[in-house]
């Protein structure tokens, strides 16, 4: 397979190369369409949960149920740093 890419990804591709773990721009490309393919794999296993669970945070929305932004990423902020140390 061919894949003609224009200078600027070359480019990012070049410097993640060179900075990161990667032999070459085939393991580098290799990694990247892995994850994508993981990433587009999870979104489809999980379909379902994310359209509930955007249907519920509308319904909260049209009642009137918001959270501040700032609260918002507080949470957000919690949430991480619990996932971090667990």
């Amino acid at each position: 397979m061919t894949i003609h890419l224009g200078p600027e990804l070359e480019s990012l591709i070049q410097q993640d190369v060179e900075r990161g773990p990667y032999r070459s721009v085939d393991e580098f490309v290799a990694q990247a369409v892995q994850m994508l393919h993981d990433h587009e794999r999870w979104l489809a296993d999980n379909r379902d949960e994310i359209a509930q669970k955007i249907e519920h945070g509308y319904a909260q929305a049209v009642r009137g149920e918001l959270v501040d932004g700032d609260e918002a990423f507080g949470q957000l902020r919690q949430r991480h740093d619990r996932h971090k140390r667990s």
